[in-house]
């Protein structure tokens, strides 16, 4: 069976049956009425290899114009794709899109990305194609001679062009020219550019390109967003970010925290380190499973190279270099580090929340964005986010630890400056003193120094007043983003273990498990189970309060046995307890 596909150009004896795509003629708009095809042409090779999947010509006829064949990387193998593969259910769509079923065929991309973009939910009026042409050609006109300056929501942002040719990176530049005059509502976003332009190399003209990328951007799916179209937005990924590199590259969190002066400065770049940071062959496949699985793989990616970056340095290399700067140079040359088969094996193998749980997250982000004034309309912050702590002072902690235990705290908390509540240096050593002035604050950081000049903590997410509810009783209260912590001799944090290992709830036998309850003040049980005395992790669970969007913490969203009450903090006349017992 004859078969057509996309691919590099080849001598006259190296292709059988190879044919050009029609160029411009000369005097023809070719897109800025300057720029022209490179010299090497596109072809369309039609050769009767057998494969696995029919790709008839009108699927990929023009596809590839924009691309600059000799940069563009050959196919290692021949691709094996299912004939079937647009029928498969979801669940195996994703694990085709993690192996690479696709990977090595430029045609099999070209046929499969515009069919995947169509089954994304979108917003009922979404401009499409006929709507690129209409105003394109108002704002273009013929010939192609325009001046019009790339939108202002991309101010700052990186335009790459990965392995477009001279008429591809203009129609790259009309098809974002276009966005920002139907899309009035976006202030700002990196990622789209090059989305835009990885979604032109498989092509077949700019309207296809352009109606894509529009319903990336009108996507609505529930939990399942896929491009952030503000700063607010944006600012809150990259928080969301911190916090799920907090608790899930924890080595590397404070390999960071320790070079940086700024934590949030290094993590607002994480989206850059996979566009435009990863080279091509990277950057594609991190776009074959994005368009299945929204914004979440890119968290998912975005912390195994984080975590390989790690391993490929020393704490002493980082010692007063640019750690930004360092991290963008391992993304350019990571294939020396890791193979993508490799890294994309690593980060599917983190296990992340829900995207509900990473949605809530990042709306409790928003919300302390937004207190701190940062706007839905603004485009750039217009004062600095992070807390200064070079003017700290405590007889505890110094301000370099001060900021490594800062760095620990969610980052919708961290924005904000520490404010001295107690001291026993001043407020003496008795314990209902210590209630009376932390009561209506929350959340709290303990900082404790004993007689032997050891220094430990915690991280306290609730208001201690909330002891009071059980009366007389010593009553536990508090949220998973509780924590306990050592500053000296050694900086270690330690958290709930369910945050580390949520397998450990999906564990509990069928008959110690209860359904959740939909009293949002009701309590659910915790684990007893030994697998959870880790000396690494606070071992209990808790409720969530009314309103609360508290994230790692939605034990309605964990099966967990009703043995026991959810612990995590304790206050009464006696004493206070912070974690589990042993």
């Amino acid at each position: 069976m004859l078969q057509v596909g996309l691919s590099l150009p080849r001598s006259p004896g190296g292709a059988a049956g190879a044919f050009p795509v029609a160029e411009p003629a000369a005097g023809e708009d070719t897109g800025t009425g300057r720029e022209v095809l490179g010299s090497s042409p596109v072809t369309i090779v039609v050769t009767s290899e057998a494969d696995t999947w029919d790709i008839d010509t009108s699927s990929c006829l023009g596809c590839g114009q924009f691309v600059d064949w000799d940069k563009m990387p050959e196919p290692q193998q021949p691709a094996q794709i299912p004939q079937d593969v647009l029928s498969r259910p979801p669940k195996e769509l994703k694990r085709l899109a993690r192996e690479g079923c696709w990977a090595s065929s430029h045609a099999g991309r070209a046929r499969l990305y515009p069919r995947l973009i169509q089954q994304v939910s979108c917003r009922l009026v979404t401009p499409d194609a006929l709507v690129y042409r209409d105003v394109a050609g108002r704002l273009f006109g013929k010939p192609s001679v325009s001046s019009h300056p790339l939108p202002e929501f991309l101010e700052g942002c990186p335009v790459p062009t990965y392995c477009l040719n001279p008429h591809g990176v203009t129609a790259l530049k009309k098809i974002l020219i276009c966005v920002g005059s139907l899309f009035p509502d976006i202030t700002h976003c990196p990622l789209l550019p090059a989305l835009a332009a990885l979604l032109l190399h498989y092509s077949e003209d700019e309207a296809q390109c352009f109606e894509s990328v529009s319903r990336l951007i009108a996507s609505n799916a529930p939990h399942a967003g896929y491009i952030d179209q503000s700063f607010l937005a944006h600012q809150a990924s990259c928080m969301t970010f911190g916090d799920l590199a907090n608790k899930h590259c924890p080595a590397a969190h404070k390999l960071i925290a320790s070079a940086a002066e700024d934590v949030l400065e290094v993590y607002s770049e994480w989206l850059s380190w996979l566009f435009p940071g990863l080279p091509f062959s990277y950057a594609v496949r991190v776009l074959d499973v994005f368009l299945l699985e929204g914004q979440k793989v890119l968290y998912r990616i975005a912390l195994a190279v984080l975590k390989q970056f790690r391993l490929s340095v020393t704490p002493a290399g980082l010692q007063g270099s640019d750690i930004k700067a360092e991290l963008q140079a391992f993304v350019r040359n990571i294939a020396e580090h890791v193979t993508v088969d490799k890294l994309l094996e690593r980060a599917f193998g983190i296990r992340l929340f829900s995207r509900k749980e990473i949605w809530l997250l990042q709306l409790a982000n928003r919300k302390a964005l937004m207190e701190r004034g940062i706007t839905v309309v603004q485009r750039r912050p217009i004062f600095h986010l992070a807390v200064d702590m070079q003017n700290f002072s405590s007889s505890i902690v110094t301000a370099q630890e001060m900021r490594l235990v800062w760095s620990w705290i969610p980052e919708r908390f961290s924005l904000f400056p520490p404010l001295l509540l107690f001291s026993t240096s001043e407020d003496g050593c008795s314990l209902q003193r210590f209630y009376t002035c932390c009561e209506g604050y929350e959340p709290t950081v303990l900082l404790i120094k004993t007689t032997e000049g050891e220094v430990c903590g915690a991280f306290l997410s609730s208001d201690w007043s909330e002891r009071k509810k059980n009366g007389a009783t010593s009553g536990f209260f508090g949220t998973g983003e509780c924590f306990v912590f050592t500053v000296r001799p050694e900086a270690e944090r330690y958290e709930w273990v369910f945050i580390k290992k949520p397998e450990l709830a999906k564990a509990v036998p069928r008959s110690r498990q209860r359904s959740p309850s939909p009293a949002p003040e009701s309590l659910l049980g915790s684990s007893r189970d030994s697998r959870s005395s880790s000396p690494n992790h606070l071992a209990v669970p808790s409720p969530q309060r009314r309103g609360r969007l508290s994230p790692f913490l939605a034990i309605r969203h964990f099966v967990l046995p009703s043995k026991t009450a959810s612990m995590f903090m304790s206050g009464s006349r006696d004493g206070i307890v912070i974690g589990k017992g042993g």
